[in-house]
């Protein structure tokens, strides 16, 4: 009988630069191994070899994970590690260093109090008192204290939109006071109710708190806060940056940590963390069935009766059962550019919309596991009022209808006509074309929408250029296909957020106006919506209501599907993942809350 956990060993260390090939063989064949077994481990082998100066930690007290990059390697550099950088991305390790007042969880609809043990507002909301934990200091021995949280609010007041969450801090905060070593106390402009929650860390939204003694003084919207020589970036984690570069992220964790004396949490188990870019699909299936990855980004759902038939020890959130994942907070669109002609058109954005079959999109774009979008809200318990109180509303505007005639008729009637190849045409006799573009999460949605598009006689093309993100969060895009980081419990701002014209020049990936739709009328509906406590369930409930009025009709985005995250996580050598059984936390390791995992999950039982 193959020893497979003896081949994970030796694929370990021939990845991590530990074995030489010509080692190996003399390895594996002392221990029975045979040359077609270790001709797989070369074939599967997808993770880099270490830097030469980290010391040797064996695979079983590492985890792995994989996420992003472009053609195989991180291109934010340096920058990574001040996570206000517009070019930043807070998705690749750095969500680990910083650590959070609070996480939220919208699976227990419950927070986790983190650097902050309390917090409360005044009576009408326009002020805000945090208390922090005594005794946490940063890893350079500076004590942590509410000076630094202080400073960090009235920092992103001052610069405003130059950098992530800026403008949204700027727009609310007056000033920020420590009264105390634990105390900040925040004075907003206005009310300001659902503060707390937004600074909280849950999926992609959170504001990070910096070392105040590190960054002062230094040019904010450029300062990386990363310099090896110096030990930066600092952290209160326990997990120390020792290695950084194109190919891989690396982390340390360090021998002790604040929380299991304040009770927080225990110290987590991996030794070390090491953070990949994707290598693309066959290589993440290879990765997670040859146990060289713990977790990965999602994979197509076509790809998993592969793995799990490779690697029994693989789970996902839902098991081996459809949709294979959690519901995300990121229902998925076909972004049209509101300010490009001739989509800024409302009935050419629903002409398109009719000729989308969303059943279509599901069955062969995700294999079946999927659903339909619930407007631009997640499937969540909390937000599933919000849509039945306005689906009297879909029988005008049914915003999912799949109804080619329709659409033959909105175009028409602006004066365009086919021509004899059956592709549209615009009133000057043009012909009608619209690339969409998106990335690895869409690449089985991509070409399925585009033959429906062009059946109907849309010109449509689809592809990944490798500056998606850059192009589609600026703007310079005509259809893309995306997601929403909206509402995630029973607090619809968030959602209603997305759309207000004010959100259009904010950097990053989140709480952003990508369709670039303005309306003043909705825009004065949402600020009121952010005046009003969530508590106020009947006055928020009117508000919502007369905002889609408003969103339906010129409907900004057009809804195809949930967004599901399908990650492959592998029990092998750790056990604990979040699951629809002990749903504590989304899985997402590149999201902001993935630290409450790492806390979270126990080495697994060796034979």
């Amino acid at each position: 009988m193959v020893d497979h956990r003896a081949i994970n060993r030796l694929a370990w260390e021939l990845t991590t630069g530990q074995l030489n090939r010509r080692d190996l063989f003399k390895r594996a064949a002392a221990l029975g191994i045979s040359a077609s077994a270790m001709a797989g481990i070369m074939a599967t082998n997808v993770v880099p070899a270490l830097a030469q100066e980290l010391s040797e930690i064996p695979r079983e007290q590492t985890l792995i994970a994989v996420r992003g990059g472009t053609q195989g390697k991180f291109t934010e550099g340096d920058l990574l590690w001040n996570p206000f950088l517009p070019l930043a991305n807070h998705q690749l390790a750095v969500q680990l260093v910083y650590e959070p007042l609070a996480f939220y969880s919208a699976f227990t609809d419950s927070f986790s109090m983190w650097l902050a043990e309390s917090y409360e507002y005044n009576d009408d909301y326009t002020q805000l008192t945090v208390k922090t934990r005594p005794g946490i200091s940063w890893s350079d021995g500076t004590p942590f204290s509410a000076e630094d949280v202080a400073w960090t609010f009235n920092k992103l007041v001052e610069v405003g939109s130059g950098v992530k969450f800026g403008a949204d801090v700027q727009l609310v905060v007056e000033t920020a006071e420590a009264t105390d070593d634990v105390t900040t106390v925040f004075t907003f402009n206005g009310p300001a109710p659902r503060f707390f929650e937004f600074i909280s860390y849950k999926f992609d939204i959170g504001v990070f708190i910096l070392p105040k003694h590190i960054f002062e003084g230094q040019d904010f919207l450029s300062f990386s806060h990363y310099d090896p020589e110096q030990n930066w970036p600092v952290t209160t984690a326990p997990w120390k940056v020792v290695f950084s570069a194109p190919e891989q992220k690396v982390l340390d964790r360090l021998d002790s940590w604040w929380g299991v004396d304040a009770g927080v949490g225990k110290l987590p188990e991996p030794l070390r963390y090491i953070f990949l870019p994707d290598p693309g699909e066959q290589g993440l299936a290879a990765g997670v069935i040859s146990n060289q990855y713990d977790i990965s980004t999602g994979l197509q759902p076509a790809t998993f009766p592969t793995v799990f038939d490779g690697n029994d020890k693989t789970i996902t959130w839902s098991g081996e059962e459809s949709p294979l994942g959690n519901v995300d907070w990121w229902p998925h669109s076909l972004y049209l550019n509101n300010k490009a002609a001739p989509w800024d058109d409302p009935n050419v954005r629903w002409a398109v919309s009719y000729y989308l079959d969303r059943d279509q999109i599901i069955e062969f774009g995700w294999t079946g596991a999927n659903m339909p979008s619930t407007l631009f809200v997640p499937d969540y318990p909390g937000l599933q009022p919000f849509v039945e109180a306005v689906s009297p509303m879909f029988e005008e505007y049914p915003y999912l209808e799949y109804n080619p005639e329709k659409g033959d008729a909105l175009l028409t009637a602006k004066g365009w006509s086919k021509n004899g190849d059956g592709m549209w045409t615009d009133e000057t006799g043009t012909p009608v074309e619209l690339e969409i573009i998106s990335f690895f999460d869409f690449t089985g949605v991509g070409p399925v929408v585009v033959e429906q598009l062009t059946r109907n006689g849309i010109a449509a093309a689809y592809s990944e250029p490798p500056d998606i993100f850059t192009r589609f969060f600026a703007g310079d895009y005509t259809g893309c296909l995306f997601g929403h980081g909206g509402s995630y419990s029973s607090d619809i701002y968030y959602s209603l957020r997305l759309y207000q014209s004010t959100s259009t020049e904010i950097p990053g990936g989140h709480l952003a106006n990508f369709s670039q739709w303005e309306s003043p009328e909705f825009d004065a509906i949402v600020d009121e919506v952010y005046r009003t406590s969530p508590t106020e369930t009947d006055k928020i409930m009117d508000l919502w209501t007369s905002a889609l009025a408003l969103w339906l009709p010129d409907y900004p985005d057009i809804q195809i599907s949930q967004g599901i995250h399908r990650l492959p996580m592998n029990e092998t050598y750790w056990t604990g993942w979040p699951t629809q059984d002990d749903p504590y936390i989304n899985p997402a390791h590149f999201h902001l809350t993935f630290a409450m995992v790492m806390h979270r999950l126990s080495a697994a039982a060796t034979a």
